[in-house]
């Protein structure tokens, strides 16, 4: 997803949940336990996106600061300037269970038409 928002020309941004203590950024920049961080290529230096967690340098206020993002803090990667992204997280929507005693919608089907 990083590499088609820079290959568009857009920023890429993660919104982070910094309630995990491993979370490593400058809190004083978030508002309700979230930090919209620029991860743009002129932004950061270092950037690593590994397979557990996303790490770069970036300046705040001026001062250098290693961030450390664990994967599952990573409520969402965007573009700045038109929103598009992926959303991750619990508060994607999950498919209804099936109610005891009540039958199962049928499955949707394509049909061709000429």
């Amino acid at each position: 997803m990083y590499q088609w928002i820079v290959d568009n020309g857009t920023t890429p941004h993660l919104l982070v949940d910094m309630d995990n203590d491993a979370v490593q950024v400058p809190r004083q920049y978030g508002e309700n336990g979230k930090i919209v961080l620029n991860i743009g290529p002129t932004a950061v230096q270092g950037l690593t996106l590994g397979n557990t967690t996303v790490t770069f340098n970036a300046r705040f206020g001026g001062k250098p600061m290693n961030v450390v993002v664990p994967v599952q803090s990573i409520l969402a990667i965007y573009t700045r300037e038109n929103g598009q992204g992926m959303m991750f997280g619990e508060d994607e929507p999950q498919p209804p269970t099936p109610q005891p005693g009540k039958t199962k919608p049928a499955k949707p089907r394509l049909k061709v038409i000429k």
